[in-house]
């Protein structure tokens, strides 16, 4: 069964609006997995406008499912995961300024950068995973990177997904091959909802993970956490 990591990173937006500790940064993130979530993911930017530096030691000590830190492999970025020691890290290509995660990684002109990196993190016993667009020659060439999975960017296949969904899935069913071909695994994640996600996974049948955060917490304003969690679980088991 495909796994769900829920991103907390719009809890810590919110709590950051009013400062303090409401919401509970810590309680959602137990809740989550008392409620079901086989993972919690955590993005933290530079400037720290959501998930804070802070925040990913505390989180460590508490989850006992999955911990996924996904980011911009900065020097202070790659510091504090070696100083966590996630289960899993996620490579994002960010830029600074960025709104939110929109483009994979060029594995073919990152090669050097991101070999010595899976190398970093996985001396530390560390999953590496890399953000990536379903694109063939990219799909390749991350596995030569030697990590160990990628994260399809899937916010383009949510934008034309009410559009025509075959279309829409037929870059990730073909790249979702090779990727299985060449023995990678498979994540994704970026605008996943409950429209959309049972297709997705029922169109990648190796889908290991899913990391959902915007669209989740947003529906749990109107059906709350534990049943939002639960309607989630059930589209992955659709």
């Amino acid at each position: 069964m495909t796994r769900l990591s829920v991103n907390i990173n719009k809890i810590a937006t919110l709590r950051n609006a009013r400062g303090g500790d409401l919401p509970d940064l810590i309680q959602v993130a137990k809740d989550c997995e008392k409620f079901g979530a086989q993972g919690i993911t955590v993005h933290p930017r530079p400037d720290e406008r959501h998930i804070k530096y802070a925040d990913v030691p505390l989180l460590k000590e508490v989850v006992k499912t999955e911990y996924n830190i996904e980011g911009n492999p900065s020097e202070n970025f790659i510091k504090l995961v070696e100083s966590v020691m996630p289960e899993q890290v996620t490579l994002v290509p960010d830029a600074p300024g960025v709104l939110t995660s929109d483009t994979g990684w060029d594995t073919i002109k990152n090669n050097r950068k991101l070999v010595d990196l899976v190398q970093r993190f996985h001396s530390n016993g560390m999953r590496v995973s890399l953000f990536i667009d379903p694109i063939p020659k990219f799909i390749k060439a991350a596995k030569e990177t030697g990590a160990d999975r990628i994260e399809f960017y899937t916010g383009d296949y949510a934008k034309n997904f009410h559009k025509n969904k075959e279309s829409a899935i037929k870059p990730f069913v073909e790249t979702a091959k090779i990727a299985s071909d060449i023995g990678i695994g498979i994540n994704a994640g970026h605008d996943l909802n409950l429209d959309n996600l049972s297709y997705f996974k029922n169109n990648i049948p190796n889908l290991l993970e899913v990391s959902i955060g915007h669209a989740l917490i947003s529906d749990a304003l109107y059906f709350g956490l534990y049943t939002t969690i639960q309607l989630y679980l059930k589209e992955l088991e659709r």
